[in-house]
């Protein structure tokens, strides 16, 4: 039987050659660092948007305050163990801003993570990414930056957002519905307090005032109901009632995760943010919405409405703008 030729005027060593070039173009597509930080930040939003999701199956069985006191034990044990191998710097060089940036960053998230217990994912992730335009609220206010009249746009764009988001059923907004908007104002302290103050510290030394912080404020919790307990509700109603749960299998296996995750996530966040243009790689955080909103479909069959959906793309398009003007000359 005669070979079949390649094509016309295309002989197989061509063909071969041909093929090997597009290998290499894309080869060096991928390893571009922009390409390389934005992967780096999808994948670390599609873990954060996992285990996220599984919140309210641990505050089911658990307390808040146990959570947060068991899952940091986890994270900083992994943390010493990953930085003594690494031979990294774990002592802040200020301590000062250090524990005042801890603070916030906690108070916010702690604010967060009670949020997740009693009401869907995708309002509190909203909430919680307000922070972009809190940031730039306080940024004129605080430190004399310079507002342009886009990313006013944007803030009031995001605001609109966070109001479509936060009341997609009752069609009122409801006092619950203002704890997520302030972990995001708490989240946009912490930032500025990151520029402002902590310049000059490595990123694991943040990382790791992070968790310590999380921790105490699981001891604290733990030590103020051992001391005026309170009736918590059955299930995930009583999270932040809870004094200390009998957890189920699946709580310890999910808090397990959220430790393990929540560490892979940030530092796969701080190696884009090395790598990458800051404006640029802060656009893919808000693949945590999409995220979540993915997992509670595939996980739970989970769907938000049409409002809700709106909301969010202009929760994400305000953001995305604030974040590349923020990253350019123009204000």
């Amino acid at each position: 039987m005669p070979r079949r030729e390649s094509g016309p005027g295309l002989d197989r060593g061509a063909w071969g050659e041909a093929c090997n070039a597009m290998i290499r173009t894309a080869a060096r597509s991928a390893a571009s660092p922009a390409l390389t930080a934005a992967a780096l930040i999808v994948i670390a939003m599609a873990m954060m948007g996992l285990v996220d999701n599984y919140v309210v199956t641990i505050a089911e069985t658990t307390g808040l305050w146990q959570f947060q006191v068991i899952r940091s034990g986890m994270a900083l044990c992994l943390l010493t163990a990953v930085a003594r191998w690494q031979g990294w710097r774990l002592m802040p060089r200020r301590w000062g801003p250090v524990i005042a940036r801890s603070a916030v960053l906690s108070s916010g998230l702690m604010i967060y993570f009670a949020a997740l217990a009693v009401m869907p994912i995708s309002e509190a992730v909203a909430g919680l990414f307000t922070a972009p335009i809190f940031v730039l609220i306080l940024s004129g206010l605080a430190f004399g930056h310079r507002i342009g009249p886009v990313r006013i746009g944007a803030v009031v764009l995001g605001f609109f957002g966070v109001l479509m988001v936060l009341r997609p059923d009752a069609g009122a907004i409801t006092w619950l519905a203002i704890l997520p908007i302030l972990s995001g104002m708490f989240y946009a302290l912490a930032a500025l307090a990151t520029r402002e103050w902590c310049a000059g510290e490595a990123a694991v030394t943040l990382l790791y005032g992070f968790f310590a912080a999380m921790g105490l404020w699981g001891l604290l919790g733990l030590a103020v109901l051992g001391v005026a307990p309170q009736v918590a509700p059955a299930g995930a109603a009583g999270f932040a009632m809870r004094f200390w749960g009998e957890m189920s299998a699946e709580a310890w296996a999910w808090t397990v995760a959220q430790a393990v995750f929540s560490l892979l996530a940030v530092g796969l966040i701080i190696r884009a943010y090395q790598i990458g243009e800051a404006s640029f790689v802060a656009v893919y955080e808000y693949g945590l919405l999409l995220s979540v909103v993915m997992w509670g479909y595939v996980l739970f069959g989970t769907r938000i409405d049409l409002w809700a959906m709106v909301g969010i793309a202009a929760i994400v398009t305000s953001g995305a703008v604030i974040a590349l003007r923020s990253g350019s000359d123009a204000r």
